[in-house]
């Protein structure tokens, strides 16, 4: 079962693109070629052409209306969110940052490959979460996957306190503490919930996957 997956990264470490968007506000059309082997990769992005931009590792490199291009350059083997990806699903098809997060976009044709690339960004970045899981035959947001039954009550409620004070959205409507606040739990209570929920949610859609293949 082909899954469009959303995943965000709250920390992705130097990346130039999420620290460029600490000060230019979003980034967005992030373009990117790589050389075979283990040559440098040639990274591009738009942001505000008035926005502060201060990076001795980025070059303005075009100016088009209220936009600018910058481009900056990343040996291969350096830790990288989208490389981490495509390692495991192929091809990123969106790339934004905002706030120094990013959110990245991709298809993958094995659902399975889904929780691989989750374990993997968990094991190098902090802050990863699905934002969204789009199957071909059906969308499924973070308020809209769960069967009654498949969740406590108790994570039901973190999921969509989380959800309804925008958590999940780009850029986020609230932090994680904002988010525990409101629940009245600690933010390592908040995690663990978000992360069981978010497991389950998973798991059914491996099952669906395997019952579609069988």
């Amino acid at each position: 079962m082909a899954v469009t997956m959303e995943i965000a990264v709250d920390d992705p470490g130097s990346c130039p693109v999420a620290r460029a968007s600490e000060s230019a506000g979003d980034v967005t059309s992030v373009q990117r070629a790589s050389i075979a082997g283990d040559g440098p990769v040639t990274e591009e992005f738009t942001a505000a052409a008035d926005a502060p931009v201060d990076d001795g590792d980025l070059e303005q490199v075009a100016t088009a209306g209220d936009e600018a291009v910058y481009r900056f350059e990343r040996e291969a083997g350096s830790a990288c969110v989208c490389q981490s990806i495509e390692e495991l699903a192929g091809p990123v098809s969106d790339v934004r940052a905002a706030d120094g997060g990013l959110v990245v976009t991709a298809r993958v044709d094995d659902v399975e490959t889904v929780r691989s690339v989750v374990d993997r960004l968990r094991d190098a970045f902090d802050g990863v979460r699905i934002r969204r899981l789009r199957s071909l035959d059906e969308a499924t947001d973070g308020d809209g996957l769960a069967p009654d039954g498949l969740l406590t009550e108790r994570q039901r409620e973190v999921l969509e306190t989380a959800h309804d004070l925008g958590y999940f959205e780009y850029p986020k409507g609230a932090n994680a503490g904002e988010v525990a606040d409101e629940l009245g739990i600690s933010r390592s209570t908040l995690a663990e919930h978000l992360a069981a929920a978010q497991g389950k949610l998973l798991a059914t859609m491996l099952d669906s996957g395997d019952r579609g293949r069988a």
